[in-house]
């Protein structure tokens, strides 16, 4: 401790030998401590100290580096995020989509980017800003604390506020929600053809809030994913080319039904349609019977999405089998 001052003596410029503690007080901060041992200066040293400037000082140097390592936290998460998607997006079909088998997109390298990317940057975008507001909000909070604001009010008014936001925007939350969990599950994607209950046609895109689908009349429908209640995917594993053929009462249903898998076992045998064809076709029998006809029910297993081919194909075949093994096709009742 420095000998004290003669009464009236002037105080000193520079007090070389004297510890921090005698003018920052018992516990000196680190920025009055810092001054001190820049100054050696008692004046400036008690005046830093009597107005404060130490503490505002060491509280606007804590929320300044706080700040930085938030967003330097930011900035890392936003990177890894954006390296994983960047490669989900790139990279071959998730193990879980290799176990389903085939689908539609086997042969589509573009629609499967598409459909890839798409999903990559949804939840790219989702994972960025849940990092965002993590970090951003907790380091809010952590420089509200240091200024020695009463974060209880705070709290209250914010859980108040979003409690009102969140009833009154129930439904665009509800969107999100199913269109998050719609595309982490894969229900469905670009290119796929869904039945969604007010729609039903091929997927252009998939967002968060709306999925957007193009019917075979050309029609775009912008569905709200909340409202999606379930999914029909024709465009996953297989399909089923299912044709109820009617033929005339009279008719052989035993030749019918050989002609039916004749006709069937070669379109499975053709080059051109080999692939798409699962499986050996099946007839299963006799599907319907009235007065006037007896419908014999042809069943081919197909790649996904190809059904429709596959059928139209089948009836071509079928009308000229038919024709040279002279089986008649019932005529419908006249309406």
């Amino acid at each position: 401790m420095p000998d004290a001052a003669a009464p009236g003596a002037a105080a000193p410029l520079f007090d070389i030998d004297a510890r921090p503690e005698t003018y920052c007080g018992e516990q000196p901060m680190l920025p009055c401590r810092l001054f001190w041992n820049l100054t050696h200066s008692p004046d400036a040293t008690r005046f830093v100290h009597d107005y404060r400037l130490d503490l505002w000082t060491n509280r606007l140097a804590v929320i300044v580096i706080t700040l930085v390592i938030a967003l330097t936290l930011r900035r890392v998460a936003h990177r890894a995020i954006t390296r994983i998607t960047v490669r989900m997006a790139e990279g071959t079909k998730p193990e879980r989509l290799r176990e389903r088998g085939r689908t539609a997109h086997d042969g589509s390298t573009a629609l499967l980017t598409e459909r890839r990317r798409q999903r990559a940057q949804t939840l790219g975008s989702v994972l960025r800003s849940i990092a965002s507001i993590v970090i951003m909000g907790t380091a809010v909070f952590s420089a509200l604390g240091e200024l020695g604001l009463n974060l209880t009010p705070v709290l209250a008014s914010a859980s108040v506020i979003g409690v009102a936001v969140g009833f009154g925007a129930q439904n665009i939350v509800k969107d999100f929600l199913a269109g998050l969990f719609m595309l982490l599950e894969d229900q469905f994607g670009v290119g796929d053809v869904v039945d969604v209950g007010p729609a039903k046609g091929t997927v252009e895109a998939v967002t968060l809030r709306v999925t957007r689908l193009r019917d075979v009349n050309g029609v775009v429908w912008y569905i709200r994913n909340g409202e999606i209640l379930r999914v029909g995917n024709e465009s996953q594993n297989w399909a089923r080319a299912v044709l109820d053929i009617p033929v005339d009462y009279g008719e052989d249903t035993a030749k019918v039904k050989e002609v039916l898998k004749t006709t069937a076992d070669e379109l499975a045998a053709d080059p051109a349609w080999s692939d798409i064809v699962l499986e050996e076709p099946s007839v299963w029998g006799v599907q319907g019977l009235t007065g006037e006809a007896v419908v014999v029910r042809l069943v081919v297993k197909t790649a996904p999405g190809k059904q429709g081919d596959v059928a139209r194909e089948l009836r071509e075949r079928v009308k000229v089998a038919f024709d040279a093994a002279g089986v008649t096709v019932a005529t419908p009742p006249p309406a």
